[in-house]
Order: C-alpha cells, then structure tokens, then sequence
C-alpha cells in the first residue's frame, strides 16, 4: 500500500495524547482525506436524489404505496446480486470497482434527468422508467458498497479505524443533511426534480476522478472460483460470530421497523406544517427538506462528540440502550401533531412541526452511535481477505432493512388508511408508531439471545 501523508500537524496534542490520539489525525493521511471528500459528494448527489424521486413521485401519483416501491426497486438487485458483489470485492481491485460503479451511478442519474424531462406529468410509463431506473441504481451500489467499506480498512491503521468509520458516518450524514435541504430548496425554485438528477451526475464524475487520485495497493489473494462455498464465506463467518450476528440483527430490525424516512412527504404534506416560506401544504418545499434533514443534524452533531471522546469503553451496551432510544424518539415523532397530541393539547401547527424535527435529530443522533459500533466490529473482527464478503453480508442486511423498510412503511400507512376514515395521514402515523414499538421489542429480543453483544467492551 502507498500513502502519502502531509508534513503538516494539524494542532499540537494535549500533554498525554500521543499524535495519532488526536481527535483529527486520520486526516494526515491525504489518500483517506481525497476519498473522504468523494465519500461526501457521492453521498451529496444520492441523497439529493432519492429525495427528488419521492417528491417527484408523490406529486405524480399521490400514492404512498408508490413511495414504497422506491426501496423495493432499490432492494431487488441488492438481494439477488450481495453474494457475488462480495466476493468480486474480495477477489478483484477494490478502487477499479468503485470507479466502475461510480460511473453506472452517473449515467443512471442522467437517464432519470431524461426521464423527468421527456415524459408527461400523467405518463403511465413514467413510474415504470423511473423503477427501472432505480434497479440500476441498486445494481450499482451493491457492488460498491462492500468494496468500498473493505477500501478505507486499507488507507487507514487500526487504531485509526474507528475515528475513520466516524467521520465516513459523518460524511454521510452531512450529505444527508445538506441533501435533501438543498434539493428542497432547488425543488422549490424549479418546481421539477430533473435539475437534481443531473446535478447527481455532475457528482458522480467529479466523485470518479478523486477517487482515480487515490494512491492504493490492494494485495489480492489468489482469485478462487466463484463457487457456492466461496460465495457464502461472509455470511458462514457472520453467523458463526455472535456478536456480529446480534449487531446485524439489531441494526436490521430496528432500521426495517423504525425507519419513517420514506413517510416523510406525506408528513410534510399532510401531518406537520411549519408555515415558512408559505408552504405549509404542499410537500414540495422547505418543510420536506428540514424534514429530511433532521436525522443527520442529530447525527452530525453525535459524530463530533464521538470523535473527542476516547473509545467506548461498553459498546455493546450503549448501542442496545442507543437503539432503544431509537424506537421511543420514533413512536414520539408520530404522535407528536396536531391530529394526535393536539386533541389534548391545543398549540400552533409551528410548535408541533418543530418538536417532531426535535425527535428525528434525536434518533438520528443514538442512530449513529449504533452504526459506529457496527461499522467498527465488522471491520476489525473481520480477517482482510473475507472483509468484502463480509461487507457483503452487511450490506445486505442494512441496506435490505433499508429498502425494504420503506416498503414495509408506505405499504402498511397505505393499508391503514383506508381503514381509518380513508385517511392517509392517519394511516402514516399509525405505520410510524408501530414501527417505533417494534423496534423497542426487537432490543429487548437481541438483548436476550446474544449476551455477548450485551457484555461487549471497549471499542477499539
């Protein structure tokens, strides 16, 4: 592996803290920085995007069933497709697959741009482009998923590792906040979504010639045949590790159950108005974006404390209460309106819009806790040559639980509401504060079978 590395300290450190302690060390290393920043703007333009196309579908359809077809579309490729993007992680040049699916993302963005700008606002066969489209999408970030999560084990030491996976998390979730809120914004002003479609693809060159920048050596084992027993490694060695086992577990669940993201334009529109900018019934402007943005604000805000304080010293622990935490802030953010809560106690449309924003930045912020730990403990109890399989596996079961929890949600608010009044807001919240139950159901359970995750120590 080669690396470069600046000449540059970035702050002394504190009399006993060595300078690899420092809460800002990794960013000496000048590949992870480069790789960084294409982390961050890659993420920037999909956020930005899969906000748009659930705006853009919602205003077409105004079906929340067709809000969960989004993660159906998304899930398909990445159930049928994990196995072996795992093992071409494994077995193939990690930064040659990134670079590959970074341009089958840009093009998919530009067809989507098309798409939006060809069709007819009532074309029957835009949802069908636009579904297609999003198989693409998840076609291509299957197998970049687990290559990149086995790349940045290789541009960083150990002992770096968790403050790496920190601020990947925090990359991540600044793209999430700034995402949304910006394509809210350019929603708003162009009142279509094919701006950022394009602006996606923008992203996606830019994001392929930074990571071309990345000097990086990946020692390939010798290439094995894509069998069955090779295919399968990551998962055998999941399930055979308990602790990575129940941490998948709970992530999965909690995610699948707990997740309203997807509800969020119906929230927007129907549930909870804010009253800026004039907007407070339509789904198409500020309050959708802050929405969106509430969840990586309380993230954003966890990764910087997470990075000034030394390892946790009861990871196990924490995430389960974190993850707990979860569950209550999610069954709050649904019943925190007026429709709810207001029956009992009268207060502006604004008061409500702004607790429930409150709430999501909570979830968000013990979110990200959980997805720290888990990131971690994949990665270092994971031997380099199964870490992409390994990847694999996890990304199966966090970015199934994400899709699929989109359908789950939009499927069940869809059912619901028609049984209460025919109302879809009642419906939503209904699906939202289910969600929020089961996944404090689902820490009890994990908590119970695996009690070594329970009694897992320090994080490091």
């Amino acid at each position: 592996m080669h690396e470069t590395e600046s000449q540059e300290d970035l702050s002394p450190p504190p009399p006993g803290r060595t300078p690899d302690d420092h809460p800002y060390a990794v960013f000496r290393n000048a590949n992870y920085a480069r790789y960084l920043v294409a982390r961050f703007i890659a993420s920037f333009g999909m956020q930005m995007l899969v906000a748009a196309v659930d705006w853009e579908l919602y205003k077409r359809t105004g079906s929340a069933l067709a809000l969960g077809y989004v993660g159906l579309a998304l899930m398909i490729p990445m159930i049928l497709c994990t196995l072996p993007s795992g093992h071409v992680a494994d077995r193939f040049n990690r930064k040659k697959i990134i670079l590959v699916t970074t341009l089958v993302l840009g093009l998919a963005s530009l067809g989507l741009t098309l798409v939006s700008t060809l069709t007819a606002p009532q074309d029957p066969l835009f949802k069908i482009y636009v579904y297609a489209l999003l198989v693409v999408i998840g076609l291509a970030r299957t197998f970049l998923w687990p290559a990149s999560a086995a790349f940045v084990t290789s541009l960083v030491p150990r002992g770096q590792l968790a403050r790496a996976i920190t601020f990947n998390s925090g990359a991540f979730q600044l793209s999430s906040v700034l995402g949304p809120g910006v394509g809210g914004v350019l929603i708003w002003l162009t009142h279509g979504a094919w701006v950022i479609y394009a602006l996606n693809a923008v992203a996606a060159v830019v994001c392929f010639f930074l990571v071309a920048g990345v000097r990086h050596e990946h020692k390939i084992a010798a290439r094995e045949p894509m069998t069955i027993k090779n295919l399968i490694t990551g998962f055998g060695f999941v399930f055979a590790n308990k602790i990575i086992l129940g941490t998948l577990t709970l992530d999965m669940f909690a995610v699948l159950l707990g997740g309203s993201v997807s509800l969020l334009p119906i929230f927007a529109k129907e549930i909870l108005h804010s009253g800026l900018g004039g907007l407070h019934t339509t789904a198409d402007g500020l309050d959708f974006g802050l929405l969106r943005a509430a969840t990586p604000i309380g993230a954003i805000i966890c990764v910087f404390i997470i990075a000034h304080r030394p390892p946790l010293q009861k990871a196990g622990r924490a995430m389960l209460w974190c993850v707990a935490i979860f569950g209550v802030a999610t069954i709050l953010f649904g019943l925190v309106n007026a429709q709810c809560l207001g029956r009992f106690l009268a207060a502006p449309d604004a008061l409500w819009f702004w607790l429930a924003f409150g709430l999501l930045a909570l979830s968000g912020a013990v979110d990200n806790v959980s997805v720290v730990v888990r990131a971690t403990l994949v990665q270092i109890l994971t031997p380099d040559e199964k870490r992409g399989r390994v990847s694999a596996a996890n990304s199966l079961f966090i970015g199934t639980s994400n899709e699929l929890g989109g359908f789950e949600s939009g499927f069940t608010a869809q059912l619901f509401g028609p049984m209460m009044a025919n109302s879809i807001a009642t419906g939503t919240i209904l699906s939202t504060v289910g969600g929020g139950f089961g996944t404090v159901l689902v820490v009890l359970a994990v908590a119970w079978i695996w009690p070594e995750l329970r009694k897992y120590g320090k994080l490091a």
